[in-house]
């Protein structure tokens, strides 16, 4: 049993008339029959029988009709299916979230104003490539390239977030030594960001005491706008303080600064839409961001 047997038995059964089916599905009278004859023969029952000048179906006929009708239906349907599978893959961008995730948020919304068709699905896997954008972090190179269509680097300042109280209030700026006895609020160690900003603390000459860490950067800005300890804050892409009775100081020493990659993937049999929203990425962290100098 194949599919062309199936079509075929499946269209005389509905036509009751070999010559008008022939013509219908293209194909000579005497082959149509032979295909019709040989699929009787394979099944071991006469599917039809001769009234008058036409054939009607069995009683064989009638239940393999009933029995194939609806299958044919869902195989004639699959191309239509992979089709709308594809164009609703096209129409989804993943994205592989591991830095600068409230700044992405923010530019999916405003894309989504002109573009409601496309879908986005966030990841945070840091060891999948299976992504159609990512974005990630790392500490401030001066060499690191960006002027490469499908990757760019954006560059950011990291604050110090800390109370406004006698020993803060009126400061703007502040050396990293001078905070060594805090405790600090941190994300835990699997983030990038823990790591850069551990890595400014041992620039400072002192390990970072740590009185509270979480996987959740909302908790953490939380923390430290609740004044129960301070840290760390990238400027721009954690957004400004929740609260009055916090400042956000300018770190003089070290330079505390990092890099924010955005990189784009090829995966998709039509990637027009992943890209236009890559260059939208692109010229929305333009103006938010520092721009890596081009090389």
């Amino acid at each position: 049993m194949d599919f062309l047997q199936i079509r075929y038995f499946l269209e005389v059964a509905e036509s009751q008339h070999v010559t008008n089916s022939s013509k219908k599905l293209h194909i000579a009278q005497p082959a149509l029959t032979r295909s019709i004859h040989r699929f009787e023969e394979e099944l071991g029952v006469p599917l039809f029988t001769q009234k008058g000048r036409n054939i009607i179906l069995t009683e064989y006929g009638k239940f393999l009709k009933n029995k194939l009708t609806p299958v044919m239906e869902e195989l004639e349907s699959i191309p239509k299916q992979l089709h709308k599978m594809v164009q609703l893959e096209n129409e989804t961008i993943h994205l592989n979230v591991l830095a600068a995730s409230t700044l992405v948020t923010e530019a999916i919304i405003k894309y989504k104003n002109t573009h409601s068709n496309i879908n986005f699905q966030f990841l945070q896997n840091a060891e999948s490539d299976l992504y159609d954008i990512g974005i990630t972090t790392k500490m401030f190179e001066r060499s690191s390239k960006s002027g490469v269509k499908d990757r760019f680097v954006r560059t950011e300042n990291i604050y110090l977030a800390v109370p406004d109280n006698e020993i803060y209030h009126g400061k703007t700026s502040i050396s990293l030594d001078e905070v060594k006895d805090e405790g600090f609020i941190s994300l835990i160690g699997s983030r990038q960001l823990r790591w850069i900003c551990d890595h400014f603390c041992h620039q400072a000459g002192f390990q970072p005491r740590i009185i509270f860490e979480s996987d959740n950067p909302a908790a953490v800005k939380n923390m430290i706008s609740a004044s129960i300890g301070i840290g760390f804050w990238p400027e721009h892409t954690w957004g400004t303080l929740e609260r009055g009775n916090m400042l956000l100081l300018e770190i003089t020493n070290p330079i505390c600064q990092r890099d924010i990659l955005f990189t784009c993937n090829h995966n998709k049999s039509d990637n027009s839409n992943v890209e236009d929203f890559f260059t939208f990425l692109r010229e929305y962290t333009w103006n938010i961001l520092k721009d890596k100098p081009e090389e």
